[in-house]
């Protein structure tokens, strides 16, 4: 290996391991406590970090996901320019999953609410006021 090939061999070596580094990882923490009564606090707690604060799907955690993350300003937009609020709502309870875009990487809320120790009634409060703030979203 002459000179030449050895720097270039050292220089693919070194923007790979640069790359492997910046790759960002997903870490799974505990929930923390939002007001069930704040759609917006919810979905900046838990879903913008992989939806966006915009919810564009352009979250911080997006590019280490195997899937990228909907888009949901385009929900309605994909519906015939109606909000599809039931299919969201079960969406994030975890009642619903799509069988072809293979394992879910979404977590399903109804269960991460549970586990906070709310009651069934306060779940469904979550569920409906952060189905009700991603339905602010949708683009014009």
């Amino acid at each position: 290996m002459n000179l030449r090939n050895a720097i270039a061999t050292l220089g693919l070596l070194a923007m790979a391991t640069t790359a492997a580094i910046a790759q960002p990882k997903i870490e799974k923490v505990p929930p923390v406590a939002t007001s069930p009564a704040s759609g917006k606090e919810m979905f900046n707690a838990y879903c913008a970090v992989c939806h966006g604060a915009g919810g564009k799907g352009d979250g911080p955690a997006a590019k280490a996901l195997n899937k990228a993350p909907a888009n949901l300003t385009q929900l309605a937009a994909k519906n015939g320019n109606k909000f599809p609020d039931a299919v969201v709502s079960r969406y994030i309870a975890g009642d619903d999953a799509v069988a072809a875009h293979g394992t879910r990487d979404m977590p399903m809320w109804g269960q991460v609410f549970h586990s906070m120790g709310s009651s069934a009634a306060v779940d469904q409060l979550r569920i409906r006021n952060l189905t009700d703030y991603v339905k602010t979203l949708q683009a014009n």
